[in-house]
């Protein structure tokens, strides 16, 4: 069953990242998803920028949805204080609960797996399997080379710019949420 509160997913390293500027980076994207009135859902580790994330929204009151497999729930420490936490057995299982529970998407600095995260949900987009919009929190410039080689990836003709235009990006928490939730994300057909 679909959630009433509309629920913006995050994806983010399980790493706090070598400058304390992506955990406060993390933890304001938390913050600003609950204090506009949105639940977050992630994958539901208490470490890293995931549990940076987690923990901004859970200190402005908002309602935080975990997820995350068996196997992982040592390995990442799960999350003990959120509304609620889903244990899973895969990755998949984990990947595609986010995705039917979230209404929008944002990608925090990360490694291979956020990454990953990242360019599935947007195939997804792009192949029209969901119609729901995907930004980069741009913080520090850690996404600029990524950005420069897709443009790259659309020059040399392997990507329509429509489908580039998808992919949001921007270094501030708020706008980017604000402009998530205003795009409208075309129907494949009509590319």
């Amino acid at each position: 069953m679909k959630n009433v509160q509309p629920y913006i997913c995050v994806f983010a390293g399980s790493s706090a990242g070598r400058a304390a500027m992506y955990m406060e980076a993390a933890r304001q994207l938390g913050e600003v998803i609950a204090s506009q009135g949105y639940g977050l859902v992630y994958g539901g580790a208490e470490v890293g920028l995931m549990g940076a994330a987690a923990d901004g929204a859970l200190s402005e009151g908002g309602r935080v949805i975990g997820v995350l497999p068996e196997w992982l729930a040592d390995w990442e420490v799960a999350h003990n204080q959120l509304t609620e936490l889903r244990i899973v057995d895969s990755m998949h299982e984990r990947k595609a609960q986010m995705a039917d529970l979230a209404d929008a998407f944002v990608v925090l600095p990360g490694g291979i797996g956020s990454l990953e995260e990242c360019f599935e949900i947007w195939t997804w987009s792009q192949l029209g399997i969901h119609q729901k919009s995907i930004g980069l929190l741009n913080v520090n410039g850690y996404y600029d080379q990524l950005l420069g080689f897709l443009d790259h990836v659309v020059a040399e003709g392997f990507l329509k710019s429509e489908h580039r235009g998808m992919l949001l990006m921007d270094e501030n928490p708020a706008a980017l949420v604000d402009a998530l939730l205003a795009q409208e994300i075309p129907n494949p057909g009509s590319l």
